[in-house]
């Protein structure tokens, strides 16, 4: 048997995205493995770290047993804690270390996917002792790695694959969010629309409708009169949800209509990545 038919998208978004970080960092200077990324706290070195750590885990390889030190401050929850135990172990490793581990890392992933045989809906253990099926691990794991060969990108001024497979596993992952981001999070009036138009490499026109009970739905086709339209591009779009940038230093770049207390409210509470 081989990779069921609904995993190898998944699969394949992944290795598209861990070759490109491959190649990004290959080349790397000592001194360019400390570039600040976008995500919060963390370095190039520790954005890969990252990386190596998730694909670790996903193989089947145990924990780093380690102590974080205290003077972490950009590490405030459990989530964070359990992420930030992979990166801290890996602080001090050297450039040829680093890359060395990602690329063998990346043969022992590879080869593990050529051999996958279970059903999409076998349960795996996630983050923190979580379960899910491996269809969602496999689909969320394609979408952590394309979002950091992202921050990885931005951090070396080497902008690219907005496009790639990743970007629409990104997409459908981050679609999945918008309906509790304006039905729960922003209170968007009942019986109300919201419509999100969004263009750039990735284009896509989505509705989320809330109904008479305030709860949202997703849909494809345009609602007339809605309360909000927010138009933006699709790079502003991935950075605003994965929490990479703050609302106010974007605001150029999205057009708003409609309730602007419920546009400033959806924006507010945009990012929905850990």
């Amino acid at each position: 048997m081989s990779l069921h038919p609904a995993l190898q998208p998944y699969a394949d978004a992944w290795s598209h995205s861990i070759e490109a970080i491959s190649e990004l960092v290959q080349p790397l200077p000592e001194a360019d493995w400390n570039r600040r990324t976008p995500c919060p706290g963390w370095s190039v070195r520790d954005v890969v770290s990252h990386v190596i750590g998730l694909d670790s885990e996903m193989y089947g390889d145990p924990r780093p047993i380690h102590t974080l030190p205290r003077d972490l401050f950009h590490v405030t929850n459990d989530h964070q804690r359990y992420m930030e135990m992979q990166v801290d172990v890996r602080r001090h490793h050297t450039a040829p270390e680093m890359t060395s581990e990602l690329e063998l890392m990346i043969i022992r992933r590879n080869r593990q996917l050529r051999n996958e045989s279970r059903d999409p809906g076998t349960k795996v253990r996630g983050p923190l002792g979580t379960e899910l099926t491996l269809e969602e691990s496999m689909r969320r794991h394609a979408f952590d790695v394309w979002a950091h060969e992202q921050d990885l990108r931005t951090a070396l001024g080497r902008p690219g694959n907005l496009d790639s497979p990743g970007a629409l596993v990104a997409r459908d992952v981050l679609l999945d969010e918008l309906p509790r981001v304006v039905a729960d999070l922003a209170q968007a009036p009942r019986s109300s629309a919201v419509v999100v138009d969004v263009h750039g490499p990735v284009e896509f026109l989505r509705t989320v409708r809330v109904d008479i009970q305030g709860r949202g739905t997703l849909e494809t086709a345009p609602a007339l009169g809605p309360a909000v339209t927010l138009t933006l591009d699709w790079e502003t779009y991935v950075r605003l949800a994965c929490g990479r940038v703050a609302v106010d230093s974007v605001t150029d770049r999205i057009k708003t209509e409609g309730d602007q207390d419920l546009a400033a409210a959806i924006l507010r509470h945009f990012a929905v990545t850990p």
